[in-house]
């Protein structure tokens, strides 16, 4: 009788109950009758709540009350499919997100490779700029004679005018390149 008198509460009916004219809706009966069912649960609703809530036993002693097994084994089968696909589609999800950290984990790896290719292949170069400057260093510098050094820009005007033979007369120049001595300072700059 307990059972019967609990199953409708919890099958979800609703009443439209009028109370000093206001309207108000519930999941039981209004008091004095004055309210109308606006919808009253099924056999399969009251089961499922049951179910839903974890109360597999008041379920199944519903359905038996009421000759419902047939309904009870079918609700409870769809209850096991429904958490079964839960339970897959949370792995799914669970094992998505693993893939997902894993690549971001392998990207990761890959982006930490290529910047330590790219700082080496950096050092190779700038190690290979810095050898070839020391060899520049090393060399005996060449300085090109300034311009004033070979014979002069000018002609002296008054030897010009007694000497008109003589003029397209220059001494030889020398191509042979000259040496000093040179001495190397702080910073790259040398001195001769």
């Amino acid at each position: 009788m307990l059972l019967a008198a609990a199953a409708p509460v919890g099958a979800q009916n609703i009443y439209k109950c009028t109370q000093g004219g206001q309207i108000a809706y519930t999941d039981h009966p209004c008091p004095h009758g004055s309210g109308e069912l606006l919808h009253q649960a099924d056999d399969t609703e009251v089961i499922d709540r049951y179910l839903r809530l974890g109360q597999d036993e008041l379920a199944k002693r519903y359905a038996d009350s009421r000759h419902l097994e047939a309904l009870y084994q079918q609700r409870l089968d769809a209850r096991q499919q429904a958490m079964d696909e839960k339970a897959q589609r949370d792995a799914d999800d669970a094992y998505a997100a693993q893939q997902r950290a894993e690549e971001a984990r392998q990207q990761s790896l890959s982006d930490q490779a290529a910047e330590r290719d790219r700082l080496h292949a950096e050092n190779e170069a700038l190690r290979q700029q810095n050898a070839d400057y020391q060899n520049q260093l090393s060399q005996p510098v060449y300085n090109a004679p300034p311009v004033y050094w070979g014979p002069p820009p000018y002609r002296d005007r008054h030897r010009d005018r007694d000497r008109d033979d003589d003029h397209d007369h220059h001494p030889p120049s020398s191509d042979e390149p000259i040496f000093h001595p040179c001495k190397q300072l702080a910073g790259g700059r040398t001195q001769c």
